[in-house]
């Protein structure tokens, strides 16, 4: 390696690990090394072999590297696309993740419509699989199975699998029903104290759930005597901390109103599925949920997630850096309105269907064509707030639309501490963005795309923001180490290449 390889690396594994919320400390605990070894190794001062590479990647899950045959992917992306044709929204990654956790609530088959097969579904499955679970694919349109065994064999639990997805905490909520103590391993870096995990805690011990955090395990103990005895108010209102308090309610006997939940598209499609499991719910799609569970639950059942908001946006924004006429149908339009409404106001001309149902019999979808269009930039800064709001995961595609808008645009992405810097990544194709600080970008735009090799940021919105401006940039772009898309994303190039894009997926020999 010669030292520039080395610094590059080693700013990759500092990114990496900030997004993942990890100190120098915790890496290093990770990896059985110093902290001054992990401190010499991101200044691009250490020599690394291949399997200290592996090591770091499986620690902070980002494919820097994978040893044996199956090296990490890479995309060549010739630029200048325009795309054309129609193509559907595949089904809800989050949703399919809370539903595969629900399913431990769950002692008849469960069986799951139309699943993304991504990489976040299979080390869950994995997961799920390793702890007594039978789990089988159907078809070709990706429908599962999953067969729970009489007893769940947790000590046997594939704690390399659960380290890779940070979904494993939404066991926590479902397990405490089956096990009075039982352990989970997690991800690296997680803290009970820290903001990412502290609201569950808030969310589960009305429920007798009491967790320590040691070893890069969660020791989880549960006092059947206690249960709420008055509102579980969730001190966030976040998607993944209402699902766990949802999943402690299905089987909790009695009934549980939460208040500040998430009203958001994959808490809605797990209410509709505990529904279907003879839990009762009123609120759905409110911030007030009023939940009677029931103590055991024993159905066979089959759900169909409704389709991915953030998929769909992905979507209509090549087609509008693209400059490009395509249909994109099933769009779940109640979680696109506000983002929509912002397009018109940027000057987006698009066309919308009458509305219709999805499989789930409740979300309403429409399919949206667009037209070539030329923006401007919104009189307001661009912000999340929760739904109904723009979505936080929508926030990074305005970023390549804004840069492609006449004016300044603003994006203030207040959620997460490390991901607007990501953003910047656009520069080394083009565009102008500038980092005023950790939360917002100022963008100035329009912007005459270039193509140029980058390493794939280890955040998933960023990287396909990445990937979208390469599609318009003049010449063939390379976006190495794409791992982190195929977490969230179903076979994207191929997808994009049935609308005309040329994306090509190759390996380092």
């Amino acid at each position: 390696m010669t030292d520039d390889y080395l610094t590059r690396i080693g700013n990759l594994i500092r990114d990496a690990r900030k997004h993942r919320g990890m100190t120098q400390a915790d890496l290093a605990n990770l990896l059985k090394t110093s902290q001054s070894a992990v401190n010499r190794i991101e200044q691009g001062q250490q020599n690394l072999s291949l399997e200290m590479l592996a090591r770091v990647g499986a620690a902070l899950d980002s494919e820097f590297v994978a040893l044996g045959t199956s090296g990490p992917s890479h995309l060549r992306v010739a630029g200048e696309t325009k795309l054309s044709g129609a193509i559907d929204v595949k089904s809800s990654k989050n949703a399919g993740v809370a539903l595969l956790c629900a399913a431990l609530l769950n002692e008849g088959r469960t069986t799951l419509r139309k699943v993304a097969r991504i990489e976040e579904v299979n080390r869950l499955l994995e997961v799920l699989q390793s702890i007594g679970f039978k789990t089988t694919w159907i078809g070709d349109e990706g429908d599962l199975e999953l067969i729970p065994p009489a007893s769940l064999d947790l000590s046997s639990i594939d704690a390399e699998a659960a380290r890779r997805t940070r979904s494993i905490i939404m066991f926590l909520g479902p397990l405490m029903h089956r096990e009075q103590s039982f352990e989970l391993p997690y991800a690296g870096g997680c803290d009970l104290g820290t903001r990412t995990v502290e609201p569950h805690m808030t969310a589960l011990r009305p429920f007798g759930l009491e967790v320590k955090a040691t070893e890069g395990s969660y020791q989880a103990t549960v006092d059947p005597s206690v249960s709420p005895t008055r509102p579980i108010v969730l001190t966030e209102r976040g998607d993944t901390v209402t699902e766990n308090a949802l999943l402690a309610a299905a089987r909790h006997d009695g009934t549980t109103l939460i208040r500040n939940a998430s009203p958001n598209y994959m808490v809605q499609d797990l209410c509709f599925f505990l529904e279907r499991l003879g839990v009762v719910i009123e609120g759905i799609g409110t911030t007030t949920l009023r939940v009677t569970g029931r103590p055991r639950i024993d159905v066979d059942v089959e759900y169909a997630p409704s389709e991915d908001p953030i998929e769909a946006m992905s979507l209509i924004t090549a087609a509008i850096v693209t400059e490009s006429k395509i249909t994109v149908r099933r769009v779940p339009i109640e979680f696109m309105e506000i983002e929509l409404a912002l397009l018109e106001e940027m000057g987006f001309a698009y066309d919308r269907s009458e509305e219709y149902l999805a499989e789930n019999g409740h979300t309403r979808l429409v399919d949206i064509t667009t037209y070539p269009s030329v923006l401007h930039a919104p009189i307001d800064k661009i912000h999340p707030m929760p739904f109904p709001g723009l979505n936080i995961d929508n926030l990074p595609f305005f970023a390549v639309i804004a840069a492609t808008a006449s004016g300044t645009t603003l994006l203030h992405d207040w959620v997460y501490e490390n991901r607007a810097i990501y953003l910047t990544e656009l520069n080394k194709l083009g565009a102008n963005v500038k980092l005023l600080d950790p939360h917002r970008v100022l963008i100035e735009g329009p912007t005459r795309w270039r193509a140029t090799e980058l390493v794939c940021p280890p955040a998933l919105r960023p990287a396909v923001v990445i990937l979208i401006a390469m599609l318009a940039a003049k010449g063939t772009s390379v976006l190495r180490s794409v791992y982190v898309i195929n977490r969230g994303y179903e076979d994207l190039a191929t997808r994009l290449n049935a609308l005309g894009a040329e994306i090509e997926t190759f390996r380092d020999i």
